[in-house]
């Protein structure tokens, strides 16, 4: 049973959320917004990439003790550091070794991460709380990351969990945090790895899934119960289309094998063209997704910035879509999002609160380990039915059930019975990550608390595109959503000046690939 006194912490949780909301507002009409980019690349946390963002030279921001008040929108919550003679960070932020030594957050210019780090949905939970893995929603301390990544990935003990990024090293993303919006309470939807997160970016649900082993869908794609936001974008007549370079990340919901291509599935120079305005591509649609490569067929020209691929590599990409909507004739009415889809095993120092999800432990009524789907109804759409949740096409011994199991015991006594209410669930977001507002709109030199995570995209575009209007409905405004989780969840609106466009002739830099690219020259395709 849990106690008062964790009870009163996530209460206290949630009201330090609600005080951030009722601070921070938008300003002017988000009508003026007529095309919605977006852009999730891998595996990074927010401490990892812009823990020392406030002490960069010249930097807008200054640090936050113990956190940032709700109205300082120049204070950036990131690791607790002072600044030597010459500009380099020392950190205070710290986690224990297997050996009880301190080992302390450092700048680690090694861009490539060798070998990946720990991201799985029960190391993460250890992550957050290495010796009451189960207790990570009423007491996440964040000190397991060193202890389950030289177990389990790290055998060198470089510590690389621990490791992070400056100004010197992806110069690209510190001038766009600095000189457009920057959001420090974004978090991963999920303590786990690459698929459960992007389907709530997708779908506002995992729909019980738990590690990536299961991404590849059955034929056709997924089917989750609740839908898409595809689903819910094609009945409302909003275009948009999936941009990508080795293969979209929305066909593990749509179709795109030998048998056919979504056609909403388009390759990475079309969006280029597009967004030029070149004649014969067509108009760019009002939802786009752009994705990276993401190395399916080996590290030679991934560029998702997933671990052992130089994070440069990702930077030079992200520059390549910048300029080309920069440049273009949709600027002035665009905004572009820059996220990464889950902490990728890297340290972050913020405990993730409970998700905004009514206060309930599931988005959709669907619990860890228990998938269900429209995959082969009515059978699938009881706890544990869905396709591939016990068992997938690359691991006998890494599935959802499995999974579930490892975190909660009883759980694993009875996979398919009710979920026991002692065990971890979809009540809580996972780690943060880095997350930048790129658009004329975007208001300068601006630090968001508001609370969000994926499902904050999905909010923003059914805020824009798939609400009928107090005048339409007669009554209020309705915003159509697919779960708890995307009803619930903070639209993120106060990064911009819909007004003004205070933003609108800021240049987004340039970043080239890497001189010394630090990318293994051969070798199997990351684990997302």
């Amino acid at each position: 049973m849990k106690t008062a006194q964790q009870i009163g912490h996530v209460a206290l949780l949630l009201l330090i959320s609600l005080v951030a909301a009722r601070s921070a507002s938008a300003q002017g009409d988000l009508q003026k917004v007529k095309h919605i980019i977006i852009l999730m690349q891998e595996n990074h946390s927010f401490d990892n990439y812009f823990g020392a963002l406030a002490y960069a030279p010249g930097s807008p921001y200054h640090p936050g003790i113990f956190g940032c008040l709700p109205e300082d929108h120049s204070c950036v919550d990131g690791l607790s550091c002072l600044v030597d003679a010459i500009g380099d960070p020392h950190c205070f932020n710290s986690n224990l070794d297997s050996s009880g030594h301190l080992v302390f957050a450092f700048h680690d210019p090694r861009r490539c991460t060798i070998p990946d780090l720990n991201h799985s949905w029960f190391p993460v939970h250890q992550e957050a709380n290495f010796l009451h893995p189960d207790d990570t929603l009423f007491n996440t301390r964040s000190d397991g990351f060193v202890r389950v990544n030289q177990a389990t990935e790290q055998l060198n003990n470089l510590d690389d969990t621990m490791g992070f990024f400056t100004q010197a090293d992806i110069p690209l993303y510190y001038n766009l945090a600095q000189n457009f919006a920057i959001d420090d309470r974004y978090f991963s939807p999920v303590l786990g790895p690459t698929f459960p997160n992007r389907s709530y970016f997708m779908a506002a649900t995992s729909f019980g899934h738990l590690t990536t082993n299961e991404i590849f869908p059955p034929p056709g794609g997924y089917k989750p119960i609740t839908g898409t936001i595809f689903d819910l974008l094609d009945k409302n007549n909003v275009s948009w289309a999936d941009y990508f370079q080795d293969a979209p990340q929305g066909a593990s919901f749509r179709l795109f094998g030998a048998t056919g291509v979504d056609p909403h599935f388009l390759p990475l120079n079309v969006f280029l063209a597009q967004t030029a305005g070149t004649p014969g591509y067509g108009s760019l649609p009002e939802v786009a997704f752009v994705d990276p490569n993401f190395g399916l067929f080996g590290t030679q020209s991934e560029n998702d910035e997933h671990p052992p691929t130089d994070i440069q590599r990702g930077q030079a990409y992200i520059s390549q879509v910048l300029t080309a909507v920069r440049n273009g004739p949709y600027w002035q009415d665009s905004v572009v999002f820059i996220t990464y889809d889950e902490h990728g095993g890297y340290y972050d120092h913020v405990a993730p609160p409970p998700a905004r999800q009514g206060f309930s432990r599931t988005p959709d009524g669907i619990s860890p380990g228990q998938c269900a789907d429209l995959s082969n109804p009515p059978s699938s759409e009881q706890p544990g039915g869905g396709a591939e949740c016990s068992v997938n096409p690359f691991s006998a011994t890494d599935t959802s059930v499995i999974d579930a199991g490892l975190l909660c015991p009883e759980f694993a006594a009875n996979p398919t019975g009710p979920y026991p209410v002692n065990c971890p669930s979809f009540d809580q977001y996972g780690f943060r990550v880095p997350f930048l507002a790129v658009s004329p709109f975007s208001k300068q030199h601006y630090v968001s608390h508001t609370v969000g995570d994926h499902t904050s995209l999905l909010a923003f575009i059914e805020k824009r595109f798939l609400t009928t209007t107090a005048q339409e409905n007669g009554d209020a405004a309705v915003r159509q959503y697919l779960t708890k989780r995307d009803q619930h969840a903070f639209a993120l609106e106060d990064m911009f000046d819909f007004n003004n466009s205070p933003s609108l002739n800021t240049p987004v830099g340039v970043a080239l690939p890497p001189t010394n690219d630090c990318t293994p020259v051969t070798g199997p395709a990351s684990t997302p």
